[in-house]
């Protein structure tokens, strides 16, 4: 599930929206996640960069950083 899907309905500044986008973009890579659509990991991820983003004011790379550790899957 592409991120955009769970942000489609917030609130959120274009620029915080594109730098979540990015978050996910990269924790993806990290991850080897290649199927968007059928790999639940992917919603997973999403789910964890929107939650990491809500705890404080973090950058896209600390972001992706951050939830690929907390999947402890590095």
């Amino acid at each position: 599930m592409p991120i955009r899907v769970l942000l489609a309905k917030s609130n959120l500044p274009p620029d915080e929206i594109e730098k979540l986008k990015t978050a996910f973009e990269r924790a993806l890579r990290s991850l080897n996640v290649v199927d968007r659509k059928n790999d639940p990991l992917g919603e997973i991820v999403a789910r964890k960069i929107i939650e990491i983003d809500e705890t404080g004011d973090r950058d896209a790379a600390e972001i992706a950083e951050m939830v690929v550790k907390q999947l402890k899957l590095e």
